[in-house]
Formats: C-alpha cells, structure tokens, sequence
C-alpha cells in the first residue's frame, strides 16, 4: 500500500503530509489513523511505548474516549530526506468538561511507500478555560481558511 506524498519530501509535499495527518487525526477514526503507519510500527507517544497497527488503534480509541471535542493543528517544523518534525496544538475537554489546549513535538520517519514507521512525540496540557479557546470549527477537518499555529501564535 502506498501513502503520497512518498520521500524524499519537499517543503511543499512535508506540508501536504503533514496536513494530511492534520485531517486523518481530526476524523478521531482510529482505524484510518493507523493506515498511515507500517504494520510494525514504533511509537513513543509521552511515556506509552507501541509496536503495530493494532497497538496504535486501540491506543487512538482509548485516548478520543477521553478526550472530547478534539480538534488538531500540525505544521511543518522541519524535513529531510524521509523524515518530518511537526509541532501541534489540540483542544479537547474532558468528561467533566475541563478544557485543555495540548502542545507538542513529533518527529515522523517514512518508508518508501509513505508509510510512517516511526513516530516519536512529546506533549504536555494546559488547563484552559472554555473562553480561552481558539479552535472554533466544526468536529472533523480544519477549514482551509481557518488560522494555522503560526498565525494564532501558538
């Protein structure tokens, strides 16, 4: 199976890979989420270490059982060869309704088929109060018009 944009990346295919798992992440289907990934896929995800397709899946479907309402931003950090840095923000609330805005890190490495086989990320919550919120779309996909991180100074 092969997933386009393929390595060696460009500053515009890193960007369109990387918004690509913007959307794929915002959908909250963990199981398109983890076809973009290698079968045997490694991932540090804060202090949870997962190896596999099946792994990532139920470890996607654990974490949108918590967090409500989520909703993601990606940009592009850095590139080379097949590798991509991001930085992210996402906004969810928990069953209380607590809201947080979570920052952090990834760093992406692909296969020749555009499959990521490794993917490494570091993120840490804020508390946030409803009216501190800045992701105001729709559940699912990012408007194209909506502001990025750099614009919203994030």
């Amino acid at each position: 199976m092969s997933r386009p944009p393929l390595p060696p990346f460009t500053t515009e295919s890193a960007a369109q890979k990387a918004r690509l798992a913007e959307d794929a992440w915002n959908s909250c289907d963990p199981a398109r989420v983890a076809l973009a990934y290698t079968p045997d896929s490694q991932w540090r995800n804060r202090s949870d270490f997962l190896s596999g397709r099946a792994a990532i899946e139920a470890f996607l479907t654990a974490k949108w059982q918590r967090e409500h309402d989520y909703r993601l931003i990606k940009e592009v950090w850095a590139f080379h060869d097949s590798h991509i840095a991001v930085r992210f923000a996402y906004e969810w609330h928990d069953a209380r309704g607590q809201w947080f805005r979570s920052y952090g890190n990834e760093n992406w490495q692909f296969d020749a088929d555009g499959l990521m086989q490794r993917r490494h990320a570091s993120i840490n919550d804020l508390a946030i109060a409803e009216t501190e919120r800045k992701f105001h779309w729709p559940l699912g996909r990012r408007p194209d018009d909506h502001p990025g991180l750099s614009d919203l100074e994030l």
